[in-house]
């Protein structure tokens, strides 16, 4: 789909309203929620459920105990992509996973997206994990509205530093998955591209969505 928001106009569309899997374009409703309702200056220890995922999962490389600030836990979400943060952000908003998804899926609903619903934070395979192309439209639409979730997106990198379960510093950086930020694919002529989020797994497939201004 391609959608003008300033007309709100759909430029292109195939298979609007099928039920898709999103893989990690889940996150931006993750953050979206985030946003809206945490303290970004709070400070989330790490639980070990969070810090344990699957070696092929994408993560920030989170050690459960590791103290980390809301705020650095949406980047390492929306630009590294990390499942680990975005467990640890759920833990703290609503102290389970299963009770995060259902907020999500409440989330979506009132934002007119009835199609989706959401079992994770992340976008780990689910078979009762589903949204549609004009579901994902609605829901990034009303992230943009979030001056911080631009922010994020738009950032190439982002510098976290936090503490470890023993005390000691940690930094690290996390980068934007998204190639057009990194530099490493040219933006099309014309256009400036504001930031987006990737994901990809075996049963969704790659998946994009992608912020663009053509002044």
């Amino acid at each position: 789909g391609v959608f003008n928001i300033t007309t709100n106009e759909v430029l292109y569309s195939q298979n609007l309203f099928t039920k898709l899997y999103p893989a990690s374009t889940t996150k931006i409703l993750t953050a979206y929620i985030i946003i809206k309702d945490c303290d970004l200056n709070a400070v989330v220890t790490v639980s070990e459920s969070a810090a344990d995922q699957a070696e092929d999962s994408s993560t920030c490389g989170l050690k459960a105990g590791d103290n980390i600030t809301v705020n650095d836990l949406l980047y390492g979400l929306m630009l590294h992509s990390g499942n680990d943060a975005a467990e640890a952000l759920a833990e703290h908003h609503s102290g389970s996973i299963e009770a995060f998804a259902e907020v999500m899926t409440q989330e979506a609903h009132k934002l007119g997206a009835t199609n989706s619903q959401f079992k994770n934070p992340s976008g780990l395979p689910d078979k009762e994990h589903y949204t549609t192309v004009y579901d994902m439209y609605l829901i990034f639409n009303e992230a943009i509205q979030q001056e911080k979730f631009v922010e994020i997106i738009s950032s190439s990198s982002k510098n976290a530093v936090y503490t470890s379960a023993n005390g000691n510093t940690v930094e690290k950086t996390f980068y934007n998955s998204s190639r057009y930020k990194t530099g490493n694919v040219k933006t099309p002529e014309g256009f400036q591209i504001i930031g987006g989020k990737t994901g990809t797994t075996y049963d969704a497939g790659y998946c994009l969505v992608l912020y663009s201004k053509n002044p």
